[in-house]
């Protein structure tokens, strides 16, 4: 039966379609494949959902092989949630990489830029879906070494130098966090997460399990760019190509959060280490700090897609701050801001690569009057950007209203203020787009400038509509998150 084996279809069909594009070699049948994997993953991802909904948690030994001595896929309320707004974004991203890819990648790589976006796309949901530590690194390097690829496909030669420092921070990353998997397995004797769960709590005292625990948490906030080890993003996202900036925005560091809750949650959840350890703390702090150091730096970007990746850097803070609030309002505004972000950012750059397609740049100065003379394009901005600051019947009012009230279970009042605080910041780098958009004329002598093509600009409004949507009601994703959150915290003890 089909459905029993959805966990391993997820993985195989988009891997085996990455070197498929390798031999098509034409860039319209190369597309055409990956709009296809992209949404067949989006129904397997949307499967076992209802799977997990129906039965709780699926468990899929590869090869027959039972745990520990086999892989298994493990999935349940939180990464099933993860693999539906991964391959939700590849479904939208898709279509809209048509053109943009047409525009910003030479033709003779076409095929190559697909295959990697396939690749990526395997390595993203690897991670999701495995209940391996090992095999969780596996598709880290998958995905980080197809990302290093694509960000450096753009005609702008400056994304080579922004892919290559992604490419050493990004492996250093990669090696902080297997070192940490080999701390724990050299005390545990597996891999298997359900396992060292079990395992840990017996040997956590021990100087080996403490410094794994930092190998691994460093590793990861690498990779997910939590301030200060982000210097590797701004760059990687203003370089690469639209469509990739829109991706990687919308999924590789919300995967790299969901790695990080799930060695905090399920891995240490039997040691309680944010605080017994005093982790919660550490990244309390830092995850502050880039709240309000990442929308600081935005205001004076003159450079809009830098612009939103250093605002990017402040919404990953909000994410690992709920996740160290321990509660489950907390947990359930870091989990469901995944979602929402995905959504909000996602629409925001590619309202910036619809602007790239038309006038060939993104800077602050060349978008004088960029609302009368594209309109849409413009307005899909104007709504990300309100979602983006919290206004209410947004997404990304549910985030901050769930993140305000698990700091004010916890009694962090100070904190819940600076939520608000750091959210009115970006107020400013957004009206600074908006002043210049409407309130100023357009060049004299500018030719008349048309919208970018509609196979960019439904996607785009796709994912703003959904911002609107799931900020109305957000009934069903507060559910999966909230009960997702239920479980973490009952994993600590």
């Amino acid at each position: 039966m089909i459905a029993h084996h959805l966990p391993v279809l997820q993985i195989v069909i988009p891997l085996m379609a990455a070197p498929l594009c390798m031999f098509l070699r034409h860039h319209v049948w190369c597309w055409l494949l990956a709009v296809v994997i992209s949404w067949l993953s989006l129904a397997m991802s949307v499967g076992l959902l209802m799977q997990v909904q129906d039965q709780g948690v699926v468990i899929y030994e590869i090869g027959g092989w039972a745990a520990p001595w086999g892989i298994e896929y493990r999935i349940d309320q939180l990464n099933s949630f993860v693999l539906v707004v991964i391959s939700a974004i590849a479904a939208v991203v898709m279509p809209y990489a048509r053109a943009s890819v047409d525009k910003e990648v030479p033709r003779d790589r076409a095929f190559l830029f697909y295959s990697m976006m396939l690749l990526c796309l395997t390595g993203l949901l690897g991670i999701a879906i495995t209940g391996d530590a090992f095999n969780l690194f596996v598709f880290l390097e998958i995905s980080s070494l197809s990302s290093y690829v694509l960000i450096s496909m753009g005609r702008d030669r400056r994304g080579l130098t922004a892919s290559y420092r992604y490419l050493v921070l990004g492996t250093l990353g990669a090696t902080f966090y297997i070192i940490g998997v080999g701390m724990m397995y050299m005390m545990t004797g597996t891999l298997n997460i359900a396992d060292l769960a079990k395992l840990i709590p017996a040997v956590a005292e021990t100087r080996t399990i403490q410094a794994a625990l930092a190998f691994l948490t460093v590793g990861l906030c690498l990779k997910l760019a939590l301030f200060p080890l982000h210097m590797w993003l701004p760059n990687a996202y203003t370089y690469a190509p639209s469509a990739v900036t829109v991706f990687l925005a919308s999924t590789a560091t919300k995967v790299s959060v969901y790695a990080l809750i799930r060695v905090i949650f399920t891995i240490f959840g039997g040691v309680d280490i944010l605080d017994t350890l005093q982790v919660s703390d550490l990244l309390m702090v830092l995850a502050i700090a880039g709240m309000f150091a990442g929308s600081a730096v935005a205001i004076y970007q003159v450079n809009i897609k830098r612009m939103l990746a250093y605002s990017s850097v402040a919404q990953l803070g909000y994410m690992v701050l709920g996740v160290t609030m321990a509660n489950v309002s907390g947990v359930t505004a870091g989990i469901i801001h995944l979602f929402n972000h995905a959504l909000t950012k996602g629409g925001l750059f590619m309202a910036m690569g619809c602007i790239a397609y038309v006038i060939g740049s993104v800077r602050l100065d060349d978008m004088a009057g960029l609302g009368k003379r594209m309109p849409l394009t413009m307005a899909a901005f104007l709504a990300g950007g309100l979602s983006l600051i919290g206004v209410p019947l947004t997404a990304g009012f549910v985030s901050k209203w769930y993140l305000i009230q698990g700091a004010l279970e916890k009694g962090w009042w100070p904190v819940a203020v600076l939520i608000v605080l750091s959210s009115l910041l970006a107020v400013i780098y957004i009206w600074r787009v908006v002043e210049m958009a409407y309130f100023k004329d357009p060049p004299e002598g500018c030719e008349a400038v048309t919208e970018a093509p509609m196979s960019m600009l439904i996607p785009m409004f796709v994912l703003i509509a959904a911002t609107y949507y799931f900020g109305i009601d957000a009934t069903t994703t507060v559910d999966i998150a909230r009960s997702a959150a239920d479980v973490l915290i009952g994993e600590i003890k």
